[in-house]
C-alpha cells in the first residue's frame, strides 16, 4: 500500500542545508500499522509529510520513490495532490486545536472534505459527516457538528480530526503523533480507537510516536529513526524482545516501564546530532558507549536478521552484540 525508496528530504535555508531525511526506504502492507519511533529530530515527521508533499517547497528538495496505493507522488501535479490528500491517503495531526479551522463547525469542514472527494449533494454529505463522528464514538453526534473546534475538549477534537481524516474513505492514515497533548487515559482510549476503526476499514496506517508505550499498543512493526534514518527495523514484538541496535536498546531502557519505585532513569547521554552537519559515519557514534573507529569511517548498511528484522549497526552480526550494548 506505502512504498518508499531511497526518500531524501531537504530544507535550505538560512545560509544552511539541513539534511533531514536521508535514504529513508519502508513499506507498508494493506491494513499494516508501521510506528515510526526515535527522539525529537530523528525526522520521523518529516518523512511522514513527505508522503503527502506537505513540506513547502521553495525551500525543500526531494529525492526518491514515493508510491500509495500504485501512485507515484512524487510525479502528481496540484490537482493530482488534492486528489490524494484526504481521498487516497489523510493524516491526523498532532494538535487538532491548531489543525481544525476555528471559524468553521466540525461539521463544514468534515462535509467540505466529503464533498471535494465525492459527488453528493450537501443532505447526504451531511448524513456522512454523522457517520463518520458516529463511528468515531463521539457522544451527541448531531450536536458536535454544529460545535466550534474550541467548544469541544482535546479527546473530543481529536476524535472529530479521525473522523474528519476518514470521511472520504482513505486507504492510508498517516497519525503525527496523534496522542502527545492527551493525558493518559483519553491517549489509551485514542489508541484503542485507532485500532478498532484500522481492523473495520482494513486501513494501512503509518503512526509516529517517540512514545514506545503508544507503539506497542498499535503497531506491528516499528521502524527507528536517529539522524534522519532507519537504524533498526522489525515486528513490534521482535524490537521489544531482541533490539539489536545500541540506539534501540537505549530508547527501550529509558522506559519507565517495569521499573521499581525510586530506581533511577536511564538516560541517553548526549544530544541528537545536527542535522546540518552530520558525521561521515554512524550518526549515533558520538553517544554510543560501544563506538569503534570503523563506526565513525562510513554509515552502516542495513543487516538483514531474519523475519523482518533489519539493523544498521557493525555490531548486528556479532552474537555478543546485546549483551555488549546493554552492558
Amino acid at each position: 500500500m506505502v512504498s518508499v525508496r531511497d526518500l531524501r528530504v531537504t530544507f535550505s535555508g538560512g545560509g544552511k542545508t539541513i539534511r533531514a531525511v536521508s535514504g529513508v526506504s519502508l513499506e507498508v502492507a494493506p491494513g499494516e500499522t508501521l510506528a515510526l519511533i526515535g527522539e525529537s529530530g530523528s525526522g520521523k515527521s518529516v518523512t511522514l509529510r513527505a508522503l503527502m508533499r506537505l513540506h513547502p517547497p521553495r525551500r525543500t528538495r526531494m529525492e526518491g520513490e514515493i508510491r500509495i496505493d500504485g501512485t507515484d507522488v512524487t510525479a502528481l501535479d496540484g490537482r493530482g495532490l488534492a486528489r490524494l490528500r484526504g481521498g487516497k491517503v489523510a493524516m491526523v495531526f498532532q494538535e487538532p486545536l491548531l489543525a481544525l479551522d476555528p471559524v468553521y463547525t466540525i461539521g463544514q469542514q468534515i462535509i467540505e472534505c466529503i464533498r471535494t472527494h465525492a459527488r453528493v449533494s450537501a443532505a447526504e454529505a451531511r448524513q456522512r459527516a454523522l457517520r463518520a463522528l458516529e463511528s468515531v464514538r463521539i457522544p451527541s453526534p448531531e450536536r458536535r457538528l454544529a460545535a466550534y473546534p474550541h467548544e469541544m475538549s482535546g479527546g473530543m477534537r481529536q476524535r472529530a480530526m479521525i473522523a474528519l481524516a476518514l470521511s472520504a474513505n482513505p486507504k492510508v492514515l498517516l497519525a503525527d503523533e496523534p496522542t502527545t497533548a492527551l493525558d493518559a487515559t483519553v491517549q489509551i482510549q485514542v489508541l484503542i480507537l485507532l485500532r478498532e476503526l484500522q481492523r473495520e476499514l482494513g486501513l494501512s496506517i503509518v503512526f509516529v510516536t517517540h512514545d514506545i508505550g503508544a507503539a506497542v499498543e498499535i503497531a506491528d512493526r516499528v521502524a527507528v529513526m536517529y539522524g534522519g534514518r532507519i537504524v533498526e527495523e522489525g515486528p513490534i514484538r521482535t524490537i521489544l524482545r531482541a533490539a539489536r541496535h545500541p540506539y534501540t536498546m537505549a530508547l527501550l531502557q529509558s522506559r519507565q516501564h517495569g521499573m521499581d519505585r525510586g530506581q533511577r532513569l536511564q538516560t541517553i547521554a548526549g544530544s541528537p546530532p545536527d542535522l546540518s552537519a552530520l558525521p561521515p559515519g554512524c550518526s549515533f557514534a558520538p553517544r554510543c558507549p560501544h563506538a569503534r573507529a570503523q563506526c565513525l569511517e562510513a554509515v552502516p548498511r542495513a543487516t538483514a536478521l531474519g523475519g523482518g528484522h533489519s539493523v544498521s549497526c557493525v555490531l548486528a552480526s556479532e552474537p555478543i552484540a546485546r549483551a555488549e550494548a546493554l552492558a
